[in-house]
């Protein structure tokens, strides 16, 4: 069962280990992420970023069993480079409870809605329709940070 998806560029890293996997108490990793999947440096170090007892997968998006992790009970963190690779998975039968949006770095087109995380006009669009179907979509770093919420995200957005 997927408890939390977090789009991260960064993927697993401290922020990761030190303050999600204990908040969310989660049994397992999956990444989901072509990148990351198709490089053996990535895969060796992200894997062993993760404290024992909790299994890493990393894979392909589109080798991802999102079906078939979402009826097993094992509590899952969901991790996802961007917003594009989020609606990838949901086509491919991802279920969208909550999403966290942790770092998505700057570039072209996109504007700062938080300390870390950056969006395009298009994102924030696709947030606010996950948001109106009743997916809870936030921002923060970490889960001691108070959420930022899409209505908070596109007024930082118009502010640039």
């Amino acid at each position: 069962m997927f408890s939390h998806v977090r789009i991260d560029s960064r993927l697993i890293h401290g922020q990761v280990v030190e303050a999600w996997l204990p908040a969310l108490k989660v049994g397992r990793v999956v990444v989901a992420d072509d990148e990351a999947a198709d490089s053996p440096l990535m895969r060796a170090a992200m894997g062993l970023a993760v404290p024992s007892g909790v299994e890493v997968d990393i894979s392909r998006l589109d080798d991802v069993p999102f079906v078939r992790l979402e009826q097993d009970r094992v509590r899952t963190l969901l991790l996802l480079r961007d917003v594009a690779a989020l609606f990838r998975a949901r086509g491919r039968g991802l279920v969208l409870r909550h999403v966290n949006l942790g770092n998505v770095h700057h570039g072209p087109g996109r504007r700062p809605v938080s300390a870390s995380v950056y969006l395009t006009a298009e994102e924030l669009e696709q947030l606010r329709a996950l948001e109106a179907e009743g997916v809870e979509v936030e921002a923060r770093g970490v889960p001691a940070d108070k959420p930022i919420r899409v209505a908070e995200m596109a007024e930082r957005f118009q502010k640039g």
